[in-house]
């Protein structure tokens, strides 16, 4: 029996994901082997200097940044799948650094490597996911980058628990963990070229036989007649049109259109602000955080692989309700939470501190960092690469993504650099600033972020050229029937590269035209 249309896009978007489960490996993995001695003897006594330790920590996110340079030419110029293929390359190559790490300048070496090829696979895996989905499905897909990652988590996080309980004292406690985070990359690099290439790609290359050949076995058993297959490739082919129209893509122009800079900015200002939550000085330094608390590292790693079955839970939620509930909803919820956590927890560690003789308290600290962890996996995290993903055409969806990731790895190298030292000398109140940028990031969110839900991609820059700058309460906050654009692909009911009557357009039938009516624009 043939699998439905939607699950084999699905089951390609989730093969496409395996980069983000060893993303998520290599940030859950760290803690456990920052934690294990025969790892400290061997880097060193350098590894005694706080600078230098966040350095092994922070110089992955380097290493992601510096993906970001070449990613968007690759993606633009060798297509989707073969950018995915160099990361997993690039990163097998730093993972075996990492594995045989003598020193720490050859583990340095590893991470910045293993960086670059995460810092590739991360950025296209949404990409690649936001342009072979269905509409009615692109929320579940591209919001699978993060299950995936946290999947990565919840390995790291057993396996060094189960290595430092049983492998105490040994180079096997912090070697073997490095090295199964190559596993993931080999089948990912091996078959990736087996997936069908990315429809816009192929259709912005010129190449619409193949393009609409693609879109048919995506999502119509193949078959080029179907009425939603014939209408989203003339959709596409219109957005091609106008893309020609205007000339090919230019890194200047992500500025100097102010469409296009509205949605870098707020695509880069989002993937900034999901570091400023605090989950990355969680993640990274959870043996120092809660032994601050009285906790051995032994009992911390367990508190941290049950904080990764929380996070699997939340991104399972995120998944399978966000077509549902919308982009700007959970974004906004989720940061007013967090933000809430980081309150409890600062009061928490400036009132009973780890000299305090006080478990309730101390317990309590643990349960409000799994609260904040579910709602970051099932509100912020997955719909931190999944917004960006969607609202760029596809003639600038390559450039506009590597830009907006790079501010997720900027500012994951900052707190990751910044928190052994911030906790040194100043203790709790570092997590004032979590505290604080949490309900920021939720006000902005509601301020300033239109809704994508149930709308097409080619209808992007409809969206951001017509919505307000300042959206709440406004339609443009609303969201739509994510089934909506699908339905009017397959009734061919839909204006090509428009939001129709749903922005304030009126399809004028007597002229076979439209125009807008400024009159149903609330501003």
């Amino acid at each position: 029996m043939a699998l439905s249309p939607k699950v084999y896009t699905w089951l390609c978007g989730l093969f496409a994901s395996l980069g983000s489960i060893i993303f998520g490996y290599d940030l859950g993995v760290i803690a456990g082997v920052l934690s294990a001695t025969d790892f400290i003897d061997t880097m060193g006594s350098r590894f005694n200097d706080p600078n230098l330790e966040g350095l092994i920590t922070s110089i992955l996110l380097l290493g992601c940044f510096a993906g970001m340079f070449p990613v968007a030419y690759f993606a633009d110029n060798l297509g989707r799948r073969k950018t995915i293929q160099i990361g997993a390359l690039v990163y097998m190559l730093g993972g075996a650094l990492q594995t045989g790490a003598r020193n720490m300048d050859m583990m340095w070496a590893g991470r910045f490597f293993a960086g670059f090829g995460i810092g590739i696979m991360a950025d296209l895996a949404p990409l690649y996911q936001a342009e072979i989905a269905h509409p009615s499905i692109r929320g579940r897909l591209t919001t699978l980058q993060q299950f995936m990652l946290g999947i990565g988590a919840f390995a790291a996080s057993w396996i060094t628990y189960g290595t430092s309980a049983g492998l105490k004292g040994t180079q096997a406690e912090w070697r073997v963990p490095l090295g199964i985070q190559i596993v993931p990359a080999l089948p990912l690099f091996a078959f990736i070229l087996l997936l069908p290439e990315s429809p816009r790609w192929l259709a912005e290359k010129g190449r619409l036989d193949e393009a609409t050949k693609t879109l048919a076995k995506l999502h119509a058993h193949g078959n080029i007649n179907d009425p939603f297959v014939v209408s989203q490739m003339e959709d596409i082919k219109a957005e091609i049109q106008r893309a020609r129209e205007i000339g090919s893509a230019s890194w200047s122009e992500l500025i100097t259109d102010s469409s296009n800079l509205r949605r870098v900015s707020l695509g880069y200002i989002l993937q900034f602000s999901v570091q400023m939550t605090g989950v990355s000085a969680i993640q990274y330094y959870s043996t120092t955080i809660f032994t601050t608390m009285g906790f051995s590292a032994t009992r911390v790693l367990l508190f941290q692989s049950i904080n990764s079955v929380i996070a699997l839970i939340g991104e399972a939620c995120c998944v399978l309700w966000v077509d549902n509930t919308g982009r700007r909803l959970p974004m906004i919820t989720g940061n007013i939470v967090s933000g809430l956590s980081f309150v409890v927890g600062s009061i928490l560690m400036a009132r009973w501190p780890g000299t305090v003789d006080n478990n309730a308290a101390h317990y309590i600290f643990i349960i409000t960092t799994w609260v904040f962890n579910f709602f970051f996996s099932s509100c912020i995290g997955p719909l931190s690469w999944a917004y960006p993903a969607e609202i760029y055409s596809t003639r600038t969806r390559a450039k506009a993504t590597a830009v907006t990731s790079s501010a997720s790895w900027i500012s994951n190298f900052f707190i990751a650099q910044v928190t052994p030292v911030a906790f040194t000398h100043i203790g709790w109140k570092y997590y004032l600033v979590f505290a604080i940028c949490g309900h920021t990031n939720a006000l902005f969110v509601w301020a300033f972020y239109p809704e994508t839900t149930g709308r097409r991609l080619e209808e992007m820059d409809a969206l951001f050229h017509d919505a307000p700058v300042f959206v709440a309460n406004t339609p443009y906050a609303n969201k739509q029937d994510r089934l909506l654009a699908e339905k009017e692909l397959r009734q061919g009911t839909f204006v090509p590269g428009d939001l129709s009557e749903r922005s304030g357009y009126a399809i004028d039938e007597e002229k076979g035209s439209y125009e807008h009516h400024d009159s149903e624009r609330v501003n």
